[in-house]
């Protein structure tokens, strides 16, 4: 088969914000077409199963997990296998990771169950029963800024609205669970330039919040899509507009993607893409 067309090229609208950046879709867009099942789902399945601890948390949830599950099932079709609980037989039919946020005594939405498989470079386990604030606290204005816009959102959201945004970045290789850049690093350093425009990928999370009508729940869900920078770079204007996004990122959002691992390779694949017969 030949290389497919990327099904999200967020950078077109530029580089990766700070805000939000939060638009309506369609509740038959929500979670289909899924994109990514074919390529993800066994994969997924397995890690699900091999290794629960690392990807399943849950406390105290048991009604907003079962409708979460009546929702995605609602569209995604049963479960193939029996799962310990009514969130996982849910994420086992998706592609995307499935997070439920319990508003608390407080007032504070809380992480309270999550199927997360394809972390980018997060761990349930240090995330887990976090307020919006703890889960934010390392992106630039996330704690108390961002996570206070995201709190009023969720506050308000109505349950026959859905809100999608997609975030950004660049990765070498197509692994999907990744709860640390490290190893992630240490191949961008070893990385020959010769190499990078079909090593390099472009990494998006397609993000989407839709509130439970009845237990009040927001679920948050995360579809990773790995693409070769190659397929994401063929389509013309693409390269230019790549070239743009990547110049005019926030300095501070540059930094804690760690984009400056990536400007040598980033180059070469801009070059390699704008010199075929040279690449």
């Amino acid at each position: 088969r030949g290389v497919r067309q990327p099904p999200y090229l967020p950078f077109l609208d530029g580089p990766p914000g700070i805000a939000p950046g939060l638009k309506p879709i369609a509740p038959e867009a929500w979670l289909l077409p899924d994109t990514e099942a074919e390529a993800w789902l066994p994969d997924k399945r397995a890690l699900m199963r091999e290794q629960r601890d690392a990807v399943f948390a849950a406390r105290d949830a048991d009604a907003e997990m079962a409708e979460v599950a009546e929702a995605v099932l609602a569209v995604a079709g049963p479960a193939r296998d029996d799962w310990p609980t009514a969130l996982e037989a849910a994420s086992s039919t998706v592609s995307d990771d499935l997070c439920v946020m319990i508003r608390d005594e407080d007032g504070l939405w809380r992480l309270r169950a999550a199927s997360l498989c394809a972390p980018t470079y997060w761990r349930l386990s240090e995330k887990f029963e976090q307020p919006l604030g703890g889960l934010h606290s390392p992106v630039p204005g996330g704690d108390p800024g961002l996570a206070k816009r995201i709190s009023r959102i969720f506050d308000g959201l109505r349950p026959d609205f859905i809100l999608e945004r997609c975030n950004w970045s660049v990765q070498p290789g197509n692994a999907r669970f990744t709860p640390s850049s490290a190893p992630l690093k240490e191949m961008a350093a070893e990385m020959a330039e010769a190499d990078a425009l079909d090593q390099l990928h472009l990494r998006v999370e397609r993000q989407t919040i839709r509130k439970m009508p009845e237990t009040g729940a927001v679920l948050f869900t995360i579809r990773v899509v790995n693409d070769p920078l190659r397929a994401a770079l063929a389509t013309p204007g693409h390269i230019d507009a790549f070239a743009d996004a990547w110049a005019r990122v926030d300095p501070d959002m540059y930094r804690y993607k760690g984009w400056q691992l990536y400007d040598r390779l980033i180059g070469a694949a801009l070059d390699a893409a704008r010199n075929p017969v040279s690449s």
